[in-house]
């Protein structure tokens, strides 16, 4: 990721869990303090007086250490910041939210999603990222797309915008295999009833019933109706697994929506 300067920290700092919160059978959004960790004194952004400045769409480094001295590391985006949590409240100081997706055969993810509790200590790195960021005061349009775990700092993001008090147009499309695999439900449901704000889920594989939409991968035909025109000019912001953000971005380019507009971030193998 590339971007613009900002005040991060490379070094690791002792972290512990302050809560858990359970988005699927399989996801879970884990509530972190994190020593040295400050929070912006005033407006999204700005430099924070305990450290740096914490920003939607930045990822953190998480270490943890077995009884043999084994490492494993991995990193996950930040799906809430000090200054804006669910629903666009404020964490406590210091307090940052990953959400997390157990892979079966991980070696972090297994214990984020199932092993983790209060109280339990656990090594950050970060958070880092200058590129795939939103800060309040950039002003325009804004669309987001997610695929499955990858909704995580898009979510970020539009709780940015409410803590914030922005009034820039975002909208939301969403896609997921089926309802139980959806995060953020509840806290969707309500942030699409405010005004500037949009969130549209397609499902790939089990809809809800009456759903009208077929079950599918996003198509040239969900833009149409679905994505912000690009003459309108959005900022569009892409998460997902590889094969996920290479498929939206043909699409978004084929519509005619900007390179240079479009920011990406992926995961998985080829």
């Amino acid at each position: 990721m590339e971007g613009g300067a900002l005040r991060v920290t490379s070094e690791w700092r002792s972290g512990v869990c302050v809560a858990v919160r359970r988005e699927t059978a399989t996801a879970r959004s884990v509530r972190l303090r994190v020593d040295g960790l400050g929070a912006p004194a005033s407006g999204l952004g700005a430099p924070a007086a305990a450290g740096e400045a914490v920003v939607a769409g930045q990822h953190v480094d998480v270490r943890l250490t077995a009884d043999d001295g084994y490492q494993a590391v991995r990193s996950y985006s930040l799906s809430a910041t000090p200054q804006a949590g669910p629903f666009g409240r404020p964490l406590g100081a210091g307090e940052i939210e990953i959400t997390v997706e157990e892979m079966p055969e991980g070696e972090v993810s297994p214990y984020l999603v199932e092993g983790i509790e209060p109280g339990d200590p656990v090594e950050i790195r970060g958070p880092v990222g200058g590129w795939f960021v939103w800060r309040d005061g950039d002003g325009g349009s804004v669309q987001l797309i997610g695929g499955g775990s990858g909704v995580a700092p898009l979510v970020a993001m539009l709780r940015a915008r409410v803590a914030g008090g922005s009034t820039a147009d975002f909208r939301l499309l969403y896609s997921v295999r089926s309802p139980e695999a959806l995060y953020f439900g509840a806290e969707l449901t309500a942030l699409a009833e405010l005004p500037g704000i949009a969130v549209d889920t397609v499902y790939t594989r089990t809809t809800p019933p009456g759903w009208s939409r077929s079950p599918g991968r996003i198509a040239a035909a969900d833009l149409e109706s679905l994505v912000q025109d690009p003459g309108l000019s959005p900022t569009v912001f892409v998460c997902g697994p590889n094969a996920f953000v290479a498929s939206v971005t043909g699409l978004l380019l084929a519509r005619g929506h900007a390179p240079a507009a479009i920011r990406t971030e992926r995961f998985g193998g080829p």
